[in-house]
């Protein structure tokens, strides 16, 4: 049983590890330094353009999934393809912006309150569901970009970051929802890319 209880401890240690240098962020264009004497960020999230999985569409990837749960349950694509949308605003964004508002130590304004000085636009780029089926898994994941902008100038960025692999994972295997495992990439994105503008403006 001891030994069964350290190679067990042995074996989540070394998830962790994996998983936790699993990400990369890079500050490709600009300078994070606006932001020292900010208490406060907008959050916008932009999803135009991203691919899905194998799909370079995401209008490709949500057609072929509507059409395959609509032909097993009536209905049950079309109730697919609303959440597939809804999940944005109701999991995804308040995922994100939780964790980067405890890593970054910045109050957020989301959405069109607008009240902070400085925005952050994260733009998903490619975005992988992956699966659960019990017996087989993969874990979901997102890559994307971050722009720091002017409130009043959205189109200028001040700073780009790029963020690589985030993935959405559960230790425990009971993320069956594509919603709920796709809300823990954007839980850790949000964490790393607060801890990294963090860490550039301290």
């Amino acid at each position: 049983m001891k030994l069964f209880q350290t190679g067990a401890i042995v074996l989540c240690t070394s998830v962790l590890s994996l998983t936790a240098t699993a990400q990369k962020l890079k500050l490709i264009e600009g300078d994070l330094s606006v932001l020292k004497s900010e208490s406060s960020i907008n959050t916008v999230f932009a999803y135009e353009n991203m691919s899905v999985g194998k799909y370079d569409k995401e209008s490709e990837y949500v057609s072929k999934k509507k059409q395959d749960y609509n032909a097993k349950e009536a209905g049950k694509g079309d109730k697919w393809a609303k959440d597939w949308v809804t999940d944005r605003p109701d999991k995804f964004e308040p995922k994100f912006n939780e964790l980067f508002a405890k890593s970054s130590e910045l109050n957020i304004t989301p959405g069109d309150k607008q009240t902070a000085k400085y925005t952050l636009i994260f733009k998903t780029t490619t975005m992988e569901p992956g699966f659960n089926v019990g017996i087989s898994r993969k874990n979901a994941e997102i890559d994307g970009e971050v722009w720091i902008v002017e409130t009043a100038n959205k189109q200028k960025p001040i700073a780009k970051i790029s963020v690589q692999n985030a993935l959405g994972r559960t230790f425990w295997g009971s993320d069956y929802d594509t919603g709920a495992r796709l809300a823990e990439c954007y839980a850790d994105a949000g964490k790393a890319v607060g801890g990294f503008i963090k860490k550039k403006t301290s």
